[in-house]
């Protein structure tokens, strides 16, 4: 029976594999791309890169879910949100998963392939990092940073793509998003952190302990400190640092909510949060860089 046979269930546990119902993730992907996008491009993106890397963020995080499900096999039975997940249920193969990984990469990097010779050279790295972090948790505490890179290498790659060059700005709004994915994703570890610490699984809401709070705040802090000072050299103006400053208390605020309320679903709360946040901030680019 072929995986795409009406009845079969194949094409939902795919969905569930690339968490086609949850996009958040797909939005913190895509954020700091086009914050990058945008400034590189003066305010105003063709078409064609806007295409290019919206639907290559979405086939790049599905792919991610799918590499990082596969790595994850052993370990999502034992933790109580993820073992519904294709793989840790029985609902999809490990060579399933795998060729839903390959199928996505090569058609995100035929997107590529459209762009300058140097943006195709960056996304080799982008690919390395995505297949890389799913591994990090076994041996690091500090898996959130490796994300933070691999969502990040977006904006190096939207940059080059625009000026044929990585900048100091694009090093920066690169920089501000590992700070930024570092902060969301200790908020989303929060919600396994007792399962983590049974099956050794690490990250950085394990490694702060009672002083994640303060670390959240932190980068938080870091994260619009780098933004502030690309925005600065890049001639962004006050509508710009203004908005960098409500996104800033945004923040904190979710920090605020998860520190009153750390249970499983305040922490998922607050995950989401972030992704609206920055979304905000795009749009105080946009404006600052029209208008």
């Amino acid at each position: 029976m072929s995986v795409f046979a009406p009845g079969s269930g194949k094409l939902s546990a795919i969905s569930d594999l690339v968490r086609l119902p949850k996009q958040q993730g797909t939005l913190l992907l895509l954020w700091p791309t086009l914050w990058s996008l945008f400034i590189a491009s003066n305010g105003r993106p063709s078409l064609t890169h806007l295409v290019i890397f919206c639907l290559g963020t979405f086939l790049m995080r599905s792919a991610g879910c799918a590499i990082n499900d596969l790595a994850d096999r052993k370990f999502d039975p034992e933790v109580e949100r993820t073992r519904t997940r294709p793989l840790a249920s029985g609902r999809l193969k490990p060579i399933e998963a795998l060729a839903v990984f390959i199928v996505l990469s090569l058609l995100a990097f035929a997107l590529v392939l459209q762009l300058n010779r140097l943006t195709i050279v960056l996304s080799l790295v982008g690919f390395a990092l995505a297949a890389v972090y799913p591994f990090v948790k076994r041996v690091s505490h500090f898996p959130q940073v490796v994300l933070g890179m691999a969502f990040g290498w977006g904006s190096v790659m939207a940059w080059s793509s625009v000026r044929s060059e990585v900048s100091i700005v694009a090093l920066l709004i690169f920089l501000g998003n590992i700070f930024w994915s570092t902060a969301y994703d200790t908020i989303y570890a929060l919600m396994d952190k007792e399962d983590d610490l049974k099956i050794g699984v690490k990250s950085t809401a394990i490694f702060f302990g009672d002083n994640v709070f303060k670390a959240l705040v932190a980068l938080y802090f870091l994260m619009c400190a780098a933004l502030g000072a690309a925005g600065i050299i890049e001639g962004l103006g006050l509508v710009y640092l203004a908005g960098l400053s409500v996104c800033l208390a945004l923040f904190l605020g979710v920090v605020g909510m998860v520190k009153a309320s750390p249970a499983r679903n305040s922490a998922n709360t607050g995950f989401i949060a972030n992704a609206f946040i920055g979304g905000l901030l795009l749009l105080f680019i946009i404006i600052d860089m029209n208008y």
